[in-house]
């Protein structure tokens, strides 16, 4: 088993999956001419794991997400099946229809086939507090509700309400809420669209929190 499929106790099962996902996952792959093999370990999964996800046995995590859609240079919408009509340049509350996956809750804020991705996200107490994110790109966030603990390399940072930060995203980084009743924030990820940009998912080496 790879550091990406480690379990989670917030992860849902797989009777939740969202119905777009599997298919698209497979169309997606088929459609960047990669192998399950290929396409497996260029988002440091298993090819195993990733067939569980392409059959709809497994629902994929926030990060499992970002990571497959940097592999077939597509967005996180795409991946989900969604659409914006004419590329509209405002998104409403009320079409902002939530998304689960890993313990996350995420609404998509901004256009589909941007050069960029906003989110709006909320992050559970606990939930993949452990996985580490490094991939080409610059990420952005806003802290709208609790605290948020940010770890970038082996710096360690408490973000309140309304701090924010902007950062590489080839810095080791991960992120996790510091109160039980987890953390909101806006989140801005430039997508590169190259099939061999990478997500790698992984536990921290050392037992400390950020």
């Amino acid at each position: 088993m790879t550091p990406a499929e480690g379990t989670n106790p917030a992860e849902p099962e797989a009777a939740d999956v969202l119905p777009a996902v599997a298919p698209q996952l497979r169309e997606l792959r088929r459609r960047a001419s990669l192998t399950l093999e290929a396409a497996a370990r260029t988002a440091g999964l298993s090819p195993a794991h990733l067939s569980r996800l392409e059959t709809g046995q497994r629902q994929p995590s926030l990060p499992m997400l970002l990571a497959l859609a940097r592999t077939y240079g597509t967005t996180v919408s795409e991946l989900l099946g969604e659409t914006v009509a004419d590329r509209d340049a405002v998104v409403r509350a009320a079409d902002m229809e939530p998304t689960r996956a890993g313990g996350w809750t995420y609404w998509q804020a901004g256009a589909a086939g941007r050069g960029m991705q906003s989110l709006r996200v909320h992050v559970p107490y606990g939930a993949q507090g452990d996985i580490v994110r490094v991939h080409p790109g610059e990420e952005w966030l806003y802290v709208l509700k609790g605290r948020l603990r940010l770890r970038l390399a082996d710096t360690a940072h408490l973000l309140a309400p309304g701090d924010s930060a902007h950062f590489d995203s080839l810095t080791p980084h991960r992120i996790a809420a510091a109160d039980r009743e987890g953390a909101d924030l806006l989140f801005v990820h430039t997508l590169l669209q190259s099939p061999t940009a990478t997500l790698c998912l992984g536990p921290t080496s050392t037992g400390d929190n950020v």
